[in-house]
């Protein structure tokens, strides 16, 4: 299992963290996403066959790109 915390700029409310979670969601292997608006961030655990790359990708798809 995996654990990473990234930086994601274009959070701004509740409701950008619900689209990671439910987009991330469908990415077979992510077990956890949780996020924080006010810190612009979200903390993932996963497992193979996600990879961080695969999630990032994922990410910049749905508009939300991490910063690293």
């Amino acid at each position: 299992m995996e654990t990473k915390t990234l930086s994601i700029p274009n959070i701004s409310c509740g409701h950008c963290v619900m689209t990671i979670k439910k987009e991330l969601g469908e990415v077979a292997g992510v077990s956890k996403v949780e996020g924080d608006p006010a810190g612009k961030s979200i903390t993932l655990e996963w497992d193979a066959p996600a990879t961080l790359k695969r999630i990032k990708e994922v990410l910049t798809e749905i508009n939300y790109p991490a910063s690293e």
